[in-house]
């Protein structure tokens, strides 16, 4: 198999094989280079006792040589001895010698003895008796005694440990992927559950409109690094879900706005096309039914404008335009209460209002014109939600941080259930829509967006008995 096609079977095999197969390798390396050094010592060991073995032997073995000219008898079966005399760099074997055919390693090592000091050992391979290990030493000057210890024992037992080794590395190893397989599995097991939520999340229809995951990686364990992954994995899934439910609120949202704004504008533009059609009639000729109907047309057109007009303010302002629609300029808050209480006075004689806007002005930098708008229109919810002489206040707070307005009745208050929806738009808590009660219902959605395009804050306090809307604006000059 070529090494393109091997290093692809290696990447499509699972991370707890591939983790199994890498401990595997890192295993017999180090099987290896043990097993290495352990022969190599052992080899070095054994070496070491036969050379002991061979001085032992020698010191018994030279007295004898001293004695009689030659050893008599050897000290163990296979073991070889031989006295040289030797003179002008030759060595001659004396007789009777127990030696095998073979003798050139004996004199070799006795001719090397001659010329040097000190005992020396070789090692050489006699012909029809295998390896042997030789040690030289003088006896008297110019004798020299060779004696010869076979290695077969020691390479017996170098290829028992060899084998042993071999055997017990291949059943440790085998048994060392194996086991390691294993517990990878059940260590990559909430790794495993993790990709199965997520393979679950990809199954999922996310186009629902009320789309959730329901779904978690909850499986405890693994260690510290799965469970940082597994928090991290399960943040992602709740932001994810907090997504959808936000853009499922918000095309919710949409789809009321659509139906609101198409129902806020189909009416008036019936009025008109009604209206219109009445032209074709002899009736609708006369004057005065003719000035009739165009003024029903223009307070129509004229309805429509203004409704058109907020919507398109509410949309520049959620649009964060550059150009923004505000126009501001430092101006006196106190004064502007002032002015749009006189105006609800002149306008709603039935309903007594009573202001404290302090004594002194109160300085700040808004667009007079908004604001305004803003005030108008919480000063008219008061008065076109509320029977006639509800008593209506505002009264005009001061802190370190804030301008606080706040315009109040004594109606009978907004319902619970509408208090979250109270500032969204085209909603009226007079689910009937009926145009005695209010408006088309963007009133407040306009007055909130001006106020939060000011840095500030319109929140809604109610009881039964008691309403309060609570305007609060930056204290920036």
């Amino acid at each position: 198999m070529s090494r393109p096609r091997l290093r692809d079977t290696y990447r499509r095999l699972r991370l707890g094989t591939r983790l199994a197969l890498g401990l595997g390798v890192l295993s017999l390396v180090a099987f290896a280079v043990v097993g290495t050094s352990l022969t190599a010592y052992m080899r070095d060991y054994l070496g070491h006792q036969q050379v002991a073995q061979l001085k032992l032997v020698q010191n018994v073995q030279a007295k004898d040589a001293a004695q009689h000219g030659t050893v008599k008898r050897q000290p163990y079966y296979g073991w070889y001895t031989a006295v040289y005399d030797v003179s002008d760099g030759t060595a001659a074997l004396r007789r009777p010698a127990d030696v095998p055919d073979d003798t050139a390693g004996f004199t070799a090592l006795a001719q090397a003895r001659a010329d040097a000091t000190g005992d020396m050992t070789s090692t050489t391979y006699v012909d029809g008796k295998g390896a042997y290990r030789l040690r030289a030493c003088e006896v008297v000057p110019g004798v020299v005694l060779v004696s010869a210890a076979p290695m077969a024992e020691i390479e017996d037992t170098m290829e028992q440990l060899i084998t042993v080794q071999v055997i017990a590395f291949t059943v440790a190893l085998l048994a060392l992927v194996v086991f390691g397989r294993i517990l990878l599995r059940r260590g990559l097991k909430p790794l495993s559950d993790m990709a199965h939520t997520a393979h679950g999340i990809a199954s999922h229809d996310l186009s629902e409109s009320a789309a959730r995951l329901p779904l978690r990686a909850d499986r405890a364990g693994g260690g510290p690094e799965v469970e940082e992954l597994r928090t991290a994995f399960n943040t992602m899934l709740e932001h994810i879900d907090d997504s959808l439910a936000v853009r499922a609120e918000a095309e919710q949202r949409l789809r009321l706005f659509v139906a609101d704004a198409s129902h806020e504008l189909r009416t008036p533009l019936m009025s008109v096309r009604g209206y219109a059609d009445l032209f074709q009639y002899a009736a609708a000729n006369v004057p005065e039914e003719r000035d009739r109907h165009l003024a029903r047309l223009r307070s129509e057109a004229a309805r429509m404008g203004v409704l058109l007009d907020d919507l398109l303010l509410l949309a520049r302002l959620d649009a964060a335009e550059v150009d923004t629609p505000l126009r501001l300029e430092p101006y006196d808050l106190a004064d502007l209460v002032r002015q749009a209480a006189d105006a609800f006075r002149a306008a709603h004689p039935g309903h007594p209002l009573t202001l404290d806007a302090g004594s002194g002005p109160l300085p700040l930098s808004l667009d007079p014109v908004r604001i305004r708008q803003v005030l108008d229109n919480l000063l008219t919810n008061a008065a076109v939600h509320t029977t006639e002489g509800t008593s209506v206040s505002v009264t005009v707070d001061v802190t370190a941080e804030v301008l606080r307005v706040v315009v109040a009745d004594t109606g009978p208050g907004i319902p619970v259930a509408d208090h979250g929806r109270i500032f969204d738009r085209f909603y009226r808590v007079d689910k009937a829509r009926s145009r005695d009660n209010g408006g088309s219902g963007l009133g407040l959605a306009v007055a909130r967006s001006l106020v939060t395009a000011h840095g500030g804050t319109l929140t809604l306090r109610s009881q039964p008995g008691a309403t309060a809307f609570v305007l609060e604006l930056p204290r920036v000059e």
